[in-house]
């Protein structure tokens, strides 16, 4: 039975979690969170001791996701997505079915190199803009923005760095992200790759054969267009530089920038071993694009500090307090007391109890919560450090995967949501679960059983 803390922990989760997914009046999901770890602090339920402690778990993430998108920040005003876009329309070529696969490719390297949140700020936008240029009616727009958003948020699986989540629950279950690579890459490929491929089988018959080329559209506005309400606005006459290159573009600052953001990325993974913390490069990177930009435009670094959602250090903080409140009060100790017996009986049930649990858990409370609550869940089970990071993996998998049967499992499929209304490009919940309600469970089982297999070969 719960006592009095327990159902007022209760309450105040599931409350903020409301707030959150509802958005009234458009407030960001700082609010709500921290009202709520206010609430929690202020009850008496999570000491400061425990704030301390939640400071340096959830600290060295934010900051990394946050320079991640700063990065993205600056690569974004030197026009880097837009010469995207361009060279994605230019290779297409005219075939709806390259269109789709480059798109989905953009939206796994945007995850990859950057974030799922800012991979989904960034690459909407440019799939907009696409999609408006090359005249495609609503119904095709529709198969390359959801494609492209499931695969976009599901890339955070392969690589630890991806997903602000994954990052803070690494730092508890005490896993480097080389190890975290070397288990979870392979079957997050796979089941990312069979998700793209159920997403092609699903909508075959209504991706066009035959689209607009780049010759038989105005390419001299291209680079000017600015897309409101699906319409493209503010036309701004340029000349073209070349075949693939849009005008105006830096290619020599485009190297220099990518060379940085490569450079940062690998660094996380060759500086782990010597115990360096992937803030320091994260921040050093997100230091030296600003300083590129300027030297190269001079422009300095006021629309970075406007553009970048600081909130996120507030939020990730907050959910954690909130988190931590239900720990505190007992309730993560039903979930151990129910669990630890099947979690620990063996890989396979863990991998499948797990990844199930976390799926159910993500799209009724969106993964953020879940995916903490899982991790201090199964720290607190006792588990040997094998187990202990078999069943990790399988909440990864349930949280960036299995979320995405709906769309308030994650954040990144909301401010999707979000920025489609912005577009006046109408998708309902029901458009969204008749595509998901197909794909994603057979997708999450093949990645469930891909990371079975892997971690068995992987040991052995």
């Amino acid at each position: 039975m719960f006592d009095g803390n327990a159902m007022f922990m209760f309450t105040v989760f599931l409350v903020t979690i409301l707030f959150i997914i509802w958005r009234p009046f458009g407030i960001n999901e700082s609010y709500p969170s921290g009202i709520g770890a206010a609430i929690t602090f202020l009850a008496g339920i999570v000491g400061l001791q425990d704030i301390y402690k939640i400071v340096g778990i959830v600290s060295p993430a934010a900051i990394t996701i946050l320079s991640t998108i700063v990065m993205s920040i600056v690569l974004e005003s030197i026009g880097l997505f837009k010469w995207a876009a361009y060279n994605i329309a230019a290779r297409a070529n005219g075939s709806g079915v390259k269109l789709f696969w480059y798109i989905n490719l953009l939206c796994f390297l945007m995850t990859l190199f950057f974030n799922n949140d800012g991979s989904i700020l960034i690459t909407t936008p440019i799939i907009i803009q696409i999609l408006t240029i090359l005249n495609l009616k609503h119904h095709q727009k529709i198969i390359y923005l959801l494609s492209g958003a499931l695969i976009a948020t599901g890339a955070s699986a392969p690589i630890g760095v991806s997903n602000l989540a994954n990052l803070i629950a690494l730092n508890i279950v005490g896993l480097d992200l080389n190890s975290y690579a070397a288990m979870m890459f392979v079957p997050s490929i796979i089941g990312l790759t069979s998700i793209a491929c159920l997403l092609f089988s699903y909508f075959r018959k209504s991706i066009p054969i035959k689209i607009s080329r780049l010759s038989d559209v105005n390419l001299d506005y291209f680079i000017g267009r600015e897309i409101s309400g699906g319409k493209v606005t503010n036309f701004h006459p340029l000349k073209r530089t070349g075949e693939h290159l849009p005008p105006l573009f830096d290619w020599r600052l485009f190297k220099i920038c990518l060379s940085i953001v490569v450079s940062v990325r690998v660094s996380f993974f060759l500086l782990a071993p010597f115990g360096i913390a992937p803030e320091w490069p994260a921040v050093i990177g997100a230091g030296l694009l600003i300083g590129v930009r300027w030297y190269f435009r001079g422009i300095g670094a006021i629309d970075v500090v406007k553009k970048t959602p600081w909130y996120i250090l507030i939020f990730a903080f907050s959910m954690y307090v909130i988190v931590y409140g239900l720990h505190n009060s007992g309730l993560t100790a039903l979930i151990i007391n129910g669990l630890r017996d099947y979690v620990s009986a063996g890989n396979y049930t863990t991998i499948f109890i797990v990844g199930l649990l976390l799926t159910v858990m993500s799209n009724l409370l969106n993964n953020l919560p879940s995916v903490m609550i899982g991790t201090i869940t199964l720290t607190e089970m006792g588990l040997n450090n094998q187990t202990l990071h078999v069943a990790y993996l399988a909440n990864i998998i349930g949280s960036d995967i299995g979320s995405l049967l709906l769309p308030m499992g994650t954040l990144a499929s909301l401010i999707w949501m979000f920025i489609l209304r912005q577009n006046q490009i109408k998708i309902t919940w029901g458009d969204y679960l008749k595509v998901t309600i197909l794909v994603i469970p057979l997708g999450l089982l093949i990645s469930l059983l891909s990371l079975y297999f892997w971690i068995k070969w992987f040991i052995h």
